[in-house]
């Protein structure tokens, strides 16, 4: 029994389904995916998305998750990024010929709103952070490390916000240094595909929801939803049944628990909850993210997707459409915003002014554009906190039950809140119960190939 479905849940069925297990996977909602999902929007009556979700060609396990579901062709890779300096020029990113970790050299060379004494410290901040010993590095705040490495307040808020702020969602203070070197070494500096951007060509809930759902049964797997779990039952010191919202009782030999971590503790049976392991859980801290839908009565830009430096907005996405919302004219737009605390002293029409006011220094059109109709969502759990020292509060996937695993992106998985760690923690619970039947198979992806003159020049291993 997998109770959650999102994206843990998910692969962790995949992978036992095929091994002769009977697996029933149950959520609370009426759909797929998890914090990866979709809204009803009452306003425009359309499916929109909580936020927009991207991946990243280092996140091999989600890669290898969308072959699995027969969902991988609704992701388009993206070569080139489009950078919006604070003066609203537009710069393209794109990597070069040479191998990793010099195929993003030139367009970094090329960029216009830092000067080149800054670039040659962000390479040799760059090189030290990739050389450094990655455990030294943990419990170290990620802010107090640039200050170290003579890190200019330009540079921070141009170059380091902008990567770091987007992938982890936190601010630098708030970021313990060993979870930056992992963005920098897996995304930017190991293999020419780490940093290649996937940006998915339809809506959240038609991927990770209908299309996935389809998928699962095909595969064998019992999926039932709008089942909310009310508590875990134990016998003889081993999860003996699920007890949902209607009172109906549930058994099974092994039990994976994916949902969000400050769930965890109520579901227990509370013999289990004063253990060290669970009360580690109510100190993982969270961030919010926020997400600004725009309908506007024309199109104010070709751009498909763009990246702010240095702005309020951090990206904006023109979502994509059905033929039957092409015909009435209106262009949708979504304006993404991690860590998005600073928005707490501001109500959603001040963040549409603002967003609007930004989008119209880039794209002058945006200034005669009628806004339709606009939603604010923010998700004010939307990702654990990478702070210093959170890899001692996040636990194993086998839990203090021998018959019950955890999963999630907030277990230990070497990686942060990502979609690529929520996969790798579904795979990793799901390899703890096949060595239980004594089944050795591999899950986990592997990780993209190092290139040879990163590990001559950086020492990545």
């Amino acid at each position: 029994m997998i109770i959650g479905g999102g994206l843990a849940g998910i692969a962790a069925a995949t992978a036992l389904v095929g091994h002769d297990f009977s697996v029933s996977l149950f959520e609370a909602r009426n759909r797929l995916g998890g914090r990866a999902g979709s809204y009803h929007d009452r306003g425009s009556d359309e499916i929109i998305d909580n936020c927009q979700h991207v991946s990243m060609g280092c996140c091999t396990n989600l890669q290898k998750l969308c072959r699995c579901l027969g969902i991988e062709s609704n992701f388009k890779t993206q070569t080139a990024l489009r950078f919006i300096s604070p003066g609203g020029s537009i710069t393209q990113f794109s990597e070069g010929w040479l191998p990793a970790p010099l195929h993003l050299s030139g367009a970094f060379l090329r960029l216009p709103y830092i000067t080149f004494s800054e670039k040659r410290l962000f390479a040799i901040a760059v090189r030290s952070l990739a050389k450094a010993d990655e455990q030294q590095l943990r419990g170290q705040r990620f802010a107090d490390w640039l200050r170290e490495h003579h890190q200019t307040e330009m540079l921070i808020r141009r170059v380091w916000e902008v990567v770091l702020v987007s992938a982890l969602s936190e601010s630098l203070e708030r970021i313990d240094a060993a979870y930056a070197r992992k963005v920098f070494v897996d995304g930017f500096l190991t293999n020419r595909e780490g940093w290649r951007v996937e940006i998915p060509d339809a809506s959240l809930n038609d991927i990770y929801s209908k299309a996935t759902e389809s998928k699962l049964e095909s595969l064998s797997v019992r999926v039932i939803q709008q089942s909310r779990l009310r508590a875990l039952q134990v016998a003889n010191g081993l999860i003996s049944g699920a007890q949902f919202s209607d009172q109906t009782v549930v058994t099974a030999d092994e039990f994976i628990l994916a949902v969000p971590h400050h769930q965890v503790a109520k579901l227990l049976p509370e013999e289990f909850t004063s253990h060290p392991t669970v009360q580690s859980l109510e100190q993982i801290e969270t961030a919010p993210i926020t997400s600004v839908h725009l309908w506007l009565d024309r199109r104010i830009t070709d751009v498909q997707h763009a990246v702010f430096v240095d702005n309020l907005s951090q990206w904006m996405f023109a979502r994509s459409t059905t033929s039957k919302e092409q015909s009435d004219g209106i262009h949708r737009y979504q304006i993404v915003i991690s860590a998005s605390r600073n928005l707490a002293e501001m109500n959603n029409e001040e963040i549409v002014k603002a967003v609007v006011q930004e989008l119209a220094e880039v794209w002058p059109d945006t200034v005669n554009a009628k806004i339709v109709h606009s939603r604010v969502i923010t998700e004010k759990r939307a990702v654990f906190s990478v702070t210093p020292g959170v890899d001692e509060l996040r636990p194993q996937q086998q839990s203090p039950i021998s018959n019950l695993q955890f999963a999630g992106d907030w277990t230990q998985t070497g990686w942060p809140a990502t979609m690529e760690g929520a996969v790798r923690s579904g795979y990793l619970a799901a390899e703890n119960v096949l060595r239980k039947y004594g089944i050795t198979e591999r899950v986990l992806a592997l990780d993209l190939k190092v290139s040879k003159l990163s590990r001559w020049l950086l020492g990545i291993r």
